[in-house]
This record gives C-alpha cells, sequence and structure tokens, in this order.
C-alpha cells in the first residue's frame, strides 16, 4: 500500500490517501489537546503509544465481531484503514460518573450508578459539541433513528469486550468514546476513530490511578509513562494467541 498525500490534519492526528481510493492511513501524532483545543501541549512518543494501544484494541473488536476502521498497523505510529464517510457523533458509554458528567449531575467522581449510561454528543467544535438526543441528530441528517439504534448497539457491545480485557489488565474502564462512519467501499456502518487513553477514562484497579487522558487535562504528569503502562499491560495478554 502506498501512501500518497495528506488529506486531514487534526489535532492529534494525520490522515493520508492510498493508492486504493477505500484505505487511508492514519498517522498518531505526539500532540495532546483538552477543553476544545484550549490546552495543548506535545509528548514525545505519545502517538507511537496511541497506536499500538488503539491497534490492539481495534483488531480485538473486530475478531470478535464488532466491524471498525482498523485493517493492521504498519508502523509504530501508522495504520492502515478503511475510508469512512464520517458521521459527526460521538457515542459516550459510562460505566462508572467522572468528568464533566459529574458535575453536571452534582455528585462525587466516581459514583457507580446502577445502569450504564449512553451520551450522544454532536462533534462540532464551533458549537464545543454539545450533548444531544436522537431526535436532534436525526433533525439535523446526522443519523437515520435505525443508525442510531445501530450505533449505540455495538458502543455498547465495544463496552462490554473492552471492559473485560482491561479488567484482565487489572484497568477499569469508567468511559469510552465511540465515533462511526460509513465505509466508503460498501457503506456499512462502522467504529471509525481510536480506542486510546486519549478516547477513554481508565483507573487503574488497584490504586485508582488515572492512566489516561486526564493525567494531561487535571496536571497530573507522567502522561506518556502511564500510556506506556497500558501498551505494556495489553501487550502481556497476548489477545491474538
Amino acid at each position: 500500500m502506498v501512501k500518497n498525500e495528506l488529506i486531514f490534519e487534526g489535532n492529534e492526528k494525520q490522515v493520508f490517501s492510498t493508492d486504493n481510493p477505500d484505505r487511508v492511513i492514519f498517522r498518531y501524532k505526539d500532540i495532546s489537546v483538552a477543553y476544545n483545543n484550549i490546552k495543548r501541549a506535545r509528548f514525545i512518543g505519545k502517538g507511537i503509544l496511541d497506536n499500538g494501544i488503539s491497534s490492539i484494541l481495534l483488531a480485538y473488536l473486530n475478531r470478535n465481531g464488532i466491524k471498525t476502521h482498523f485493517i493492521e498497523k504498519v508502523s509504530d505510529d501508522e495504520q492502515l484503514c478503511r475510508r469512512i464517510e464520517i458521521i459527526p457523533l460521538e457515542v459516550i458509554v459510562r460505566n462508572r460518573v467522572a468528568g464533566s458528567l459529574a458535575t453536571r449531575l452534582g455528585v462525587e467522581e466516581g459514583f457507580r450508578q446502577g445502569n450504564t449510561i449512553i451520551d450522544l454528543r454532536y462533534n462540532n467544535d464551533e458549537l464545543e459539541d454539545p450533548l444531544i438526543n436522537e431526535h436532534h441528530a436525526v433533525a439535523l441528517g446526522l443519523a437515520s433513528y435505525e443508525e442510531l439504534q445501530f450505533m449505540v448497539a455495538e458502543a455498547r457491545r465495544a463496552n462490554e469486550l473492552l471492559s473485560d480485557v482491561f479488567h484482565r489488565a487489572g484497568i477499569e474502564l469508567v468511559d469510552v468514546k465511540i465515533e462511526f462512519g460509513r465505509a466508503t467501499d460498501n457503506g456499512e456502518l462502522i467504529i471509525s476513530d481510536e480506542i486510546s487513553p486519549d478516547t477513554c477514562r481508565l483507573w487503574d484497579e488497584k490504586d485508582g490511578r488515572r492512566l489516561d487522558k486526564d493525567r494531561f487535562r487535571l496536571d497530573l504528569s507522567d502522561v506518556v509513562a502511564s500510556y506506556r503502562e497500558v501498551l505494556e499491560r495489553l501487550q502481556n495478554l497476548n489477545l491474538e494467541s
């Protein structure tokens, strides 16, 4: 597969076209952003770690019947993916109440509710990614009711699989943000973004240490060391064997 020109430059990733119109190469950058790009920093080696973690987890979902854009890891910081048409929605699955949700609901962070909470966000930086409901999404033409039902069901299934994997690694999956797109090769709806400490809240099951992007958001230091720890724990599980 030949990498061609840059077709998209995001805050934390670049996307390149290839000699196959239905395939792209994602390159993970060493950049972290938070609070809608208000906070920004560079961490040397972070892109390699994000790529390694996301490659393991997306491949695992593929093998367990949840289709994603991931095809294969092609270098330390790059992966080959199916090209998609982006659906600007985030499906957030919450196993505990953390982050802004705790503030919004007026409960202590880490509150363990009796149900799984599903949030929908409109992925729009100018509007600061507002919470919306399914009716808003349909009204905006982002997805149909049937597609939304499928996305929520797939996000729930992914959350169950990922929660089990992380538990085996001694990590609690507190929440996970999942995005979807329509594959250009056949139009099917698939998971279409990374799954990494940038898109999950991950707490050590023994001591509660945060091993995710909150280390950057909350100025807790050791961002790269924490991401490396997550990668090493996942590698030790030998998920492909």
